[in-house]
């Protein structure tokens, strides 16, 4: 290894990706499984257990628009809008559609929920306005956070968002909102806004939808986008993955074109083993 100085440099960066790798999963862990307890803590006290998904969207609505008292801060800005510490204990936060959509999943999903952000799209791509959908019964129910209501039809209805591109169905499902505005229509919708990723992002959406057509529906891409910690872990076991294979081409490099040996790393840490249990006795 002594003759080949960018290969030892690179096992180095790779063991230290590995290593690095693993100590973020178990951070990324340990922030998740807080996150869970505190979110699965503070649902249990909105919601039952023993209701429905169509009661238990109700109670969490209800608690959004008429909870305790919370944190009126001036600078809203200035918040993690995307940690359900912040989303749920500001009011401000609350009042905001991204932040309110945030707040809903994250308790929709510790309630046993199945949720998923959905933003209405002006014509130029922008997101307008950022609302929920809700299985119930089977069907993806539209649920506003920000506006506090049940996207529902005077006979009881549920709607959905298909159903929302209708302009009749749509009058009738917001009507009885104070001053909803007219514009959030559902012509335009997405779960993942790729637009937002620099220099590419307008492209993604056509490459993904040529490979898997159903990518974004197949897939709940909500809580990866609206929770750091789970963000965190996921990224976390992806770069582990990398390293790892990164490791084993490189051990296959070194072996197969440059007749170097490599001790595996199985090999390697029950050395380590060992030795620290000698050291011990």
């Amino acid at each position: 290894m002594k003759d080949y100085p960018i290969v030892r440099l690179c096992w180095f960066a790779v063991n230290a990706l590995l290593v690095f790798s693993i100590g973020a999963i178990l951070y990324g862990a340990t922030w998740e499984f807080s996150t869970r307890s505190y979110l699965k803590g503070f649902s249990d006290a909105i919601v039952s257990p023993s209701d429905g998904p169509e009661q238990k969207v109700e109670a969490l609505l209800q608690w959004m628009a008429h909870g305790p008292a919370r944190r009126n801060v001036a600078d809203a800005g200035a918040l993690a809008g995307r940690d359900p510490e912040e989303t749920l204990n500001a009011k401000r936060l609350l009042e905001v559609c991204g932040t309110a959509t945030n707040a809903f999943v994250n308790l929709a999903q510790s309630s046993g929920l199945r949720a998923r952000r959905l933003l209405l799209l002006d014509q130029s791509g922008s997101s307008k306005h950022v609302v929920v959908e809700v299985l119930i019964a089977g069907r993806w129910i539209v649920v506003d956070p920000s506006h506090h209501f049940l996207a529902r039809l005077p006979d009881g209805h549920l709607v959905t968002r298909t159903e929302m591109m209708d302009p009749a169905i749509f009058h009738a499902a917001t009507q009885s909102i104070p001053n909803y505005p007219a514009d959030y229509t559902y012509e335009r919708t997405a779960h993942v806004r790729l637009r937002r990723i620099p220099w590419i992002g307008k492209y993604m959406r056509g490459i993904f939808d040529f490979i898997w057509p159903r990518w974004e529906e197949a897939i709940n891409w909500t809580l990866l986008l609206e929770r750091e910690s789970f963000a965190m872990l996921v990224v976390s076991i992806l770069l582990f993955c990398f390293a790892l294979a990164a490791r084993f081409l490189l051990g296959w490099y070194c072996r197969s074109k440059l007749g170097i040996a490599r001790e595996r790393l199985r090999d390697q840490i029950l050395r380590a083993g060992q030795v620290l249990a000698g050291n011990l006795n």
